[in-house]
């Protein structure tokens, strides 16, 4: 995620954090929205406006673990769920270049271009897989999302056993993958 806010920095600006950052610096002892309003002014905005505060302030723990970390944080209370994710993740690897991101409280399946999926698990009985299929309505599996993601993640399939994982499942994550590729 890092590596992708950095080159969204550097393709708006034209120049990459290593300059940015410096900049920040030389402000002086400034608060965070004095630094904000700064950034913005000179056309820094979002997660790249994000970035360069916590360059300057620091970062979330949340943030400083690694993807293994975050993910074993996530199954902690919930070690029955593990093998759901394992198994998504290595059915999600067959469908394409998928980049996988681990978050603190989901991991997401990334296209070249776009999330396509997120895996989260939502109970201590359940995981959910959210898909973008632009166009589709729930009904069946597909059930309506609540919660996962944006409004782009726009129906999730419910998982409670390993065995719930199915060519259906398979389908969803293939089809997701095409759409958003």
């Amino acid at each position: 995620m890092r590596t992708r806010i950095e080159q969204i920095l550097e393709r708006r600006t034209g120049e990459g954090l290593t300059v940015w950052a410096a900049r920040v610096a030389e402000l002086g002892d400034i608060d965070e929205p004095r630094v904000r309003g700064w950034l913005t002014e000179h056309g820094v905005i979002g997660y790249p406006q994000m970035l360069l505060v916590m360059e300057r302030f620091g970062y979330p723990d949340f943030l400083l673990a690694s993807a293994d970390e975050l993910i074993d944080g996530q199954y902690a209370d919930r070690p029955a769920l593990r093998p759901i994710l394992d198994e998504l993740m290595l059915r999600a690897a067959a469908v394409g270049e998928v980049d996988v991101q681990a978050r603190k409280t989901y991991v997401t399946l990334m296209t070249p271009r776009r999330t396509f999926a997120i895996i989260r698990a939502t109970t201590r009985e359940r995981v959910d897989v959210g898909v973008r299929l632009p166009g589709v309505q729930a009904g069946g599996r597909l059930l309506p999302n609540k919660g996962l993601g944006n409004d782009y993640i726009n129906v999730r399939i419910a998982l409670t056993s390993l065995d719930d994982i199915d060519d259906f499942v398979d389908d969803q994550l293939r089809e997701a993958y095409r759409l958003n590729s």
